[in-house]
């Protein structure tokens, strides 16, 4: 039996000049095919897509090698033209869902590191549909790169109310799936995207949401791995908190909570707390004044998300009113800094907590 061909997007800038050493070939085409993979955003093996390449070396990497790009099974535009979402084709079958965002001066990847996940997060519709499997390096990567190619289509400009031609900038693993489950697969697609030849995503401008897995965000501080960390905290009790996101009963709010400041010591870095705020469950002055107790002295900064609508939870999002003064209390009580999510692509479940195959 034939191995399995290797996905160029599962490898390393390293490893993909290290694998053209071993068939014989100068390292000059590795460094060829890296452009073409992530300047040129080729997106097949073809000839024509190939043509820097020399002759002989095409039949040899079309043996060994995969693309793995992921074909559209669905493209979604909220009413607004600042989201798209993408359904997109696993090769066995499986699907995930991928957004591009558009606000004021760039552009964001929301990606999936798993096919569903095993978190169950009562008002996330990924968490309401189970866990399947984790994404391996390269279908995160492929991603990225299926964002930055749809941003340089004649159509995609032709439909941006921003400025055309922009460039992918920014990117969130906070769509299906839990990171830190996924933790190797997650952190190598980082480092493909972080490479200065390649899509050169900053590490500054990559932001990894946790449900709060506590030896992951330890293994984090232990690496220093520079992307961004946000956790996701929602509630400032362990009971409250268990309520709403069940992975707080394996990892009760004391023992993350400590996780967090070993994190903050470590790496000097804050850690962004996310709040989704659910009128009547989460988002009253008194919930405001845990919320500043539990952060006290920690450098953080807390993104607060009204409540994005399931089919799977019945709560209802927060009032603006009542979002301002929760921001308020942080801010003048506790010299918390705070930000309101920018609603992006609710109108097509785009937005936080709402990503579900189909939906």
């Amino acid at each position: 039996m034939s191995a399995v061909p290797t996905n160029l997007y599962d490898l390393t800038r390293a490893q993909l000049l290290a694998r053209f050493e071993a068939w014989g070939f100068s390292p000059v085409h590795a460094a060829t095919l890296w452009n073409q993979l992530y300047l040129g955003l080729i997106d097949s093996l073809s000839d024509e897509a190939l043509a820097d390449l020399p002759a002989k070396v095409r039949p040899k990497l079309r043996a060994e090698m995969s693309l793995g790009v992921l074909p559209t099974a669905l493209a979604t535009d909220s009413s607004d033209g600042f989201t798209r979402k993408y359904l997109l084709a696993l090769a066995d079958g499986e699907r995930i869902e991928t957004v591009l965002m558009r606000f004021t001066g760039r552009v964001t990847a929301c990606v999936s590191s798993q096919v569903g996940c095993a978190m169950g997060c009562v008002f996330c519709a990924t968490g309401q549909m189970g866990y399947t499997r984790h994404l391996t390096p390269g279908e995160i990567v492929a991603q990225a790169v299926h964002v930055a190619r749809a941003l340089r289509s004649p159509a995609d400009a032709a439909r941006s109310p921003t400025a055309p031609g922009e460039r992918l900038r920014n990117l969130v693993l906070m769509g299906m799936g839990e990171p830190l489950h996924n933790y190797d697969a997650v952190m190598h697609a980082a480092d493909i995207l972080r490479d200065p030849n390649g899509l050169a995503l900053g590490a500054e401008r990559i932001t990894l949401s946790t449900v709060g897995v506590v030896p992951g965000i330890l293994r984090l501080a232990q690496e220093s791995r520079p992307v961004h960390l946000a956790v996701s905290l929602h509630a400032a009790t362990q009971a409250e908190r268990a309520a709403l996101v069940p992975a707080a009963k394996k990892w009760p709010l004391d023992e993350l909570m400590a996780a967090c400041r070993t994190y903050s010591e470590t790496t000097g870095r804050r850690i962004f707390y996310e709040w989704t705020l659910i009128a009547g469950k989460n988002d009253t002055a008194d919930h405001a004044r845990a919320v500043g107790n539990l952060l006290r002295g920690l450098p953080a900064q807390v993104n607060l998300i009204p409540l994005n609508p399931t089919t799977g939870y019945d709560g209802a999002p927060t009032r603006t009113d009542a979002a301002k003064a929760f921001q308020k209390i942080l801010g003048d009580e506790f010299g918390l800094p705070s930000t309101v999510r920018q609603r992006r692509g609710i109108d097509i479940a785009a937005g936080c907590g709402q990503l579900a195959i189909g939906a």
